[in-house]
């Protein structure tokens, strides 16, 4: 995989006119962007047509569904319709509910129409399921979530189970990447937060690596916003982080 197409760009911004340009610098210098819950919370689910007409070809719905059974089925398979990438699920929501997810994006026909209507959906969705946030940390799995083991083994059990259950891949920090692998094999798509540059700040995520290091671990595809989005010129930027890539596969 050529080291630009690893890198997914989330597109947290307030307005839909700053994702487009955003989309418009970056396109053809990353693989794919992420659009999250502020993004559509404020333009709407119409936002993904709006973003491939400014060119993401790649589009990943980081949604993060995490209920009951039926009704993630049921939002699974509407979002089977509108022509993503992929999207993601919450694992700790149990094997039936991602298998429900599983299910409900099967019975999607291929042909669906995308959110507005304009697009033909050329493939079905990927699903993802989420391990751990990578905000969250020994302290908080201990103190507050009450569970007796540490970061590492919670993501490769969750993440083992997530991919037995249906899920095409998971999200997890850089530092679980390994024991997922152990756990899941090489196929799973391994989608990592928590990347940095070691030129850049970690600013609120605490389970870190650089992009080199994480795809050297065994990721196949890096999730990195404010080091790109924030700097004076989001394009090189990029660049220069699918060089740092590049040079240490190389």
């Amino acid at each position: 995989m050529e080291a630009s197409e690893r890198i997914i760009v989330p597109l947290d911004v307030p307005a839909i006119s700053e994702a487009q340009n955003l989309v418009r610098a970056l396109r053809g210098h990353v693989g794919a962007f992420k659009v999250g819950l502020e993004l559509v919370h404020v333009a709407g689910l119409g936002v993904f047509d709006q973003l491939r007409a400014a060119g993401a070809d790649r589009v990943f719905y980081d949604c993060k569904l995490h209920d009951i059974p039926n009704t993630v089925a049921g939002a699974a398979r509407a979002i089977a319709g509108m022509g993503l990438w992929m999207f993601n699920v919450h694992a700790a929501g149990g094997s039936r509910m991602i298998a429900a997810a599983r299910r409900a994006i099967g019975e999607r026909p291929v042909d669906q129409r995308s959110a507005l209507g304009s697009q033909p959906t050329p493939r079905l969705p990927l699903l993802l399921g989420v391990t751990l946030l990578t905000s969250l940390g020994a302290e908080e799995l201990a103190a507050e979530m009450r569970v007796d083991v540490g970061p590492r083994d919670y993501v490769a059990v969750l993440a083992e189970m997530a991919v037995t259950h249906g899920c095409d891949g998971v999200v997890c920090s850089p530092h679980e990447i390994q024991d997922v692998r152990a756990r899941c094999g090489s196929e799973p798509i391994i989608v990592t937060p928590g990347v940095r540059p070691s030129w850049a700040t970690t600013d609120d995520q605490r389970r870190v690596m650089t992009p080199a290091d994480a795809v050297g671990a065994g990721a196949d595809y890096l999730v990195i916003g404010r080091p790109i989005t924030r700097a004076t010129d989001p394009a090189a930027a990029a660049d220069r982080i699918a060089d740092e890539i590049r040079n240490a596969a190389g």
